[in-house]
């Protein structure tokens, strides 16, 4: 699988509230692409929901310096 097809799935799983397997997909996509913001946004959603905030925020941030206009950054 190459990335987006990652981003893809996680997200599937994401919206399906399988928040861990979700947060592997994301994890898996970034090896791959660590320039993505969508799949930074979106392990940060994930992080988010299981509660660990630290570490979510961390993710938008990233989102954010990649693509600071991006308004999908949480």
């Amino acid at each position: 699988m190459n990335a987006q097809e990652l981003l893809r799935k996680g997200t599937e799983l994401l919206q399906a509230g399988l928040l861990e397997e979700a947060l592997s997909y994301f994890e898996q996509a970034l090896l791959l692409d660590q320039k993505n913001a969508d799949i930074w946004n979106k392990k940060g959603a994930a992080l988010r929901s299981l509660g660990r905030y630290d570490e979510a925020l961390e993710c938008f941030n990233k989102a954010l310096e990649i693509d600071p206009a991006d308004r999908f950054a949480s």
